[in-house]
């Protein structure tokens, strides 16, 4: 039986609980809000192969951090399922003594295509983006050809393969997509899949984020209820991100992820691994730890678990906390959203 390590905490006191891997740095849409397409055309240069983690360096660190005290395991990119052989991956990672959870963030398009694969694999949970079902607002935020159909084919590929229910986000902007909160409330009611609300996040430095962009929580909330009775719950977990309500005829439930107007910052438990071998320890950061250079420089675990401990526990981020007390021309530059997987 499996035994739980000593806590890993921060210089707050928050334990190192999660774990975000980001397998890829490259995408086949381009959101505004994270890789908008005057800025990543064509010609745009991802990471090369060599710099981005192998399976099996990733395996190797993210043992350690299991070994730290992490227990929830989310994929993440770019977006993941353009990372050739991912179910290889999946699978090292399923097989780790102690990882309780595992999940994976994806815009869907490809899911038709490898959710029988990742199933198979050991993948249990599925994250699905998806900010519009009218056609021209979904191309308006995905950038992306497809219509929203091949990303409600994919959430229904995953239920199909048994990776439900899965939870769809949501992401609203002002002037953007807000009046499609109610049509994507009432297409997932009833369904046993959790539609989720983010509000828009000024993550990275290349999405325009206004606060007047934001759409808070109360007025997503008072939207729905406008159609639909809501009541709220309580959370499934300590730290959950996603505030909870569910309808009051039994047809389902959705979260609020208030991280603009209620920040959660206290609780948060999440550690960072980007493609190309950084640990990042908020969403937010300027900068990340590099483990990829001691990895391959023949650092040992000792001395690898020496450096994930020492960046932790000198951890102090809490910048959704703090955004409302810094000046926008103060805001200092910070990692783009699609190394660090949101």
């Amino acid at each position: 039986m499996h035994s739980d390590p000593p806590e890993t905490r921060d210089a707050l006191g928050r334990a190192l609980r999660d774990l975000r891997i980001s397998v890829t740095d490259r995408c086949n849409f381009r959101c505004p809000y994270c890789m908008p397409a005057e800025l990543f055309g064509e010609d745009h240069k991802f990471l090369p192969r060599p710099e981005i983690l192998t399976f099996e360096e990733i395996t190797r660190l993210t043992r350690l951090f299991v070994g730290l005290g992490a227990r929830k395991l989310r994929v993440t990119g770019g977006e993941p399922l353009v990372r050739a052989e991912l179910p290889k991956l999946i699978r090292s990672l399923s097989e780790i003594p102690g990882v309780e959870d595992l999940a994976l963030t994806t815009n869907g398009s490809l899911l038709p295509l490898h959710a029988g694969k990742l199933a198979d694999a050991g993948l249990r949970r599925v994250t699905v983006s998806l900010d519009a079902l009218d056609e021209e607002v979904f191309r308006q935020t995905s950038g992306s050809p497809h219509p929203p159909s091949r990303v409600l084919q994919g959430i229904e590929a995953a239920a199909a393969a048994g990776m439900g229910p899965i939870k769809v986000n949501c992401v609203v902007q002002r002037g953007v997509n807000e009046d499609e909160i109610v049509p994507l409330a009432r297409h997932f009611r009833g369904t046993g899949h959790i539609l989720r609300f983010i509000e828009f996040m000024d993550v990275g430095t290349r999405n325009r984020w206004e606060l007047t962009k934001v759409v808070s929580a109360k007025e997503i909330i008072e939207r729905i209820q406008a159609e639909f009775a809501l009541e709220p719950v309580g959370a499934n977990y300590d730290g959950e991100v996603a505030r909870r309500w569910r309808y009051v005829d039994g047809a389902g439930e959705i979260g609020v992820i208030t991280s603009v107007t209620n920040p959660f910052c206290s609780g948060c438990t999440r550690a960072r691994l980007t493609a190309d071998g950084e640990l990042v320890t908020c969403l937010f950061a300027n900068s990340g730890l590099d483990l990829k250079q001691p990895l391959r420089d023949g650092a040992d675990d000792e001395e690898l678990l020496r450096l994930i401990r020492g960046t932790w526990g000198g951890r102090r981020d809490r910048y959704s906390e703090e955004r409302a007390a810094i000046g926008k021309a103060e805001r200092p530059e910070r990692i783009e959203m699609y190394r660090v997987g949101g």
